[in-house]
């Protein structure tokens, strides 16, 4: 399911990144260093190179560009509790992820973007198909429904009254996440061109393997030359990571747009520019 991934050209992520790869903002430094390391969000976290602005956004983007941090140099962790060995993160979201190998790569895109939605009370807007093409949506599961599944044969049972807390939002999530995948999600997704690029967009290639990532930040200069930062699971199921930008350790964790180059090279995936995808927000 997850291979690696993104890198446009000359800032993105590579393999064989590690801690020596990050820059840490130190009061008295140059500001091309980017993170500071008492930020508790990504946006008070990771500082902007000279000449940039971030888009203004609202709605989802905003909520990215609020993820809550843990404490910098914090470990990414696998679902087992177990510490992930390689060091591809500039710093690790503040979000649980369960005690079961489910919460991967795809996984973490939806898990992102439903989350939102159920914060923000867009119910009807939380639905995600399964491999086999079901769509399985969050209101018709808080009503009280459950999803049987026998063999290729899927449908909705009813089982309970309705509920909508936030322990049977995740138990949703997680069926979700057993059944749905980069191949389904890469095909309820629509293409967006890099130079449209926002937080919310996904890298994404289906497949087994394939691989996606979530675009949490996206910034821009006088010129209108945009820069942007990348987070995801793998597997094992594991905390989602803000990625390095191994390719421009000056720059990073921000990844730059190359025109003459249409790879998207991350630690641990390689896309192109063309993987680029953004949920149809109905």
């Amino acid at each position: 399911m997850r291979k690696h991934f993104l890198v446009l050209s000359t800032v993105f992520i590579a393999a064989g990144c590690n801690s020596n790869s990050i820059a840490y903002y130190v009061p008295g430094r140059s500001n091309d260093e980017h993170i500071f390391i008492d930020g508790t969000t990504v946006k008070d976290r990771f500082i902007l190179p000279d000449g940039y602005k971030r888009l203004p956004v609202n709605g989802f983007g905003q909520y990215l560009r609020e993820l809550a941090l843990k404490p910098h140099g914090t470990d990414v962790y696998h679902y087992d509790g177990s510490v992930k060995r390689r060091n591809v993160h500039a710093a690790v979201i503040n979000m649980d992820i369960g005690n079961k190998n489910l919460q991967q790569c795809a996984d973490a895109v939806m898990r992102l973007r439903a989350e939102y939605l159920y914060k923000t009370g867009q119910y009807d807007k939380i639905h995600f198909n399964f491999t086999s093409g079901f769509k399985a949506d969050y209101n018709t599961w808080a009503s009280g429904y459950r999803i049987q599944v026998e063999g290729n044969d899927v449908q909705w049972v009813k089982v309970s009254p309705s509920n909508n807390d936030y322990k049977i939002f995740h138990q949703y999530l997680d069926v979700v996440f057993s059944y749905a995948g980069t191949l389904s999600l890469s095909k309820e997704l629509k293409t967006v061109d890099i130079n449209e690029v926002q937080p919310g967009d996904v890298f994404i290639k289906g497949g087994s393997p394939g691989h996606a990532v979530t675009v949490i930040d996206v910034a821009e200069n006088n010129k209108g030359q945009k820069i942007f930062m990348i987070a995801q699971s793998y597997m094992p199921a594991q905390d989602i990571e803000v990625l390095v930008n191994s390719n421009d350790k000056g720059l990073t964790p921000w990844y730059t747009i190359d025109a003459n180059n249409v790879d998207v090279i991350t630690p641990e995936y390689d896309f192109t520019i063309y993987d680029l995808k953004r949920f149809d927000d109905k």
